[in-house]
């Protein structure tokens, strides 16, 4: 294992759309443990594959003290609503208020491609919500409170 970059607000990867996962090999296996080690050594709630560089849809997540790999993710099923505040290995140290369902439930496969389904609240929804945007190329600021004031003043607009 290795921990990786991380990559910042700026960079085109993050606004890039991943692919889906076809190879279920070495290569895989170990971009899914460099991922755990980045989030773990940026003290990280979740990360996918974009903010290492790698546009896949690969995310890992560490929830409530339990670890999750999730490939080529999708949410199946939301529910309610649920106003938190997030933040984020690729913005820095600016958090703000994100609106995001209550409940998910999120179909994916493992690294091994055995076909998963999970459903869950809170923090794990928010979470997976907040990593599968990355996959799409969205980050929460995009989403958030007074994101369009802080990207503004980041962009010199």
């Amino acid at each position: 294992m290795a921990s990786r970059k991380v990559f910042k607000l700026g960079e085109s990867v993050l606004r890039k759309k991943s692919k889906q996962v076809v190879e279920f090999d070495e290569d895989l296996w170990q971009l899914l443990d460099d991922m755990k080690e980045t989030m773990y050594k940026n003290d990280g709630m979740g990360l996918a594959a974009p903010q290492v560089g790698v546009l896949r849809r690969v995310v890992v997540m560490d929830v409530n003290n339990q670890y999750y790999e999730l490939i080529n993710p999708e949410i199946v099923y939301q529910e309610g609503e649920d106003v938190d505040t997030e933040g984020c290995l690729s913005i820095g140290k600016f958090k703000d208020e994100v609106v995001r369902p209550y409940k998910v439930t999120v179909r994916a496969v493992d690294r091994y491609n055995y076909p998963l389904e999970i459903t869950g609240e809170k923090y794990f929804a928010r979470c997976t919500c907040h990593e599968i945007d990355h996959l799409n190329g969205i980050l929460f600021v995009d989403r958030s409170k007074h994101g369009k004031e802080f990207l503004a003043k980041k962009e010199g607009k």
